[in-house]
């Protein structure tokens, strides 16, 4: 699944794949904001992205239904 974080005073947004469930990144960002501890979500690579909770503008999650691949799919 696909999540976006937008940082605040910065143009650019963190874009990650990660394997976590819509409930399980949600959990997380709302833990974060509640304690103003960090946001720390792994990515399917093994990395973790660290967002200071301050810093958060916005933490878009896209849908978990995996992409498809090809020519002439409907």
């Amino acid at each position: 699944m696909e999540i976006t974080i937008g940082v605040r005073n910065v143009a650019r947004e963190i874009t990650l794949e990660s394997a976590q469930t819509p409930d399980e990144v949600v959990a997380a960002v709302t833990e974060a904001l509640k304690g103003e501890a960090p946001l720390i979500l792994p990515d399917e690579k093994g990395r973790q992205v660290v967002v200071p909770a301050g810093a958060l503008g916005y933490v878009e999650i896209g849908s978990p239904e995996q992409r498809r691949v090809g020519f002439g799919l409907v």
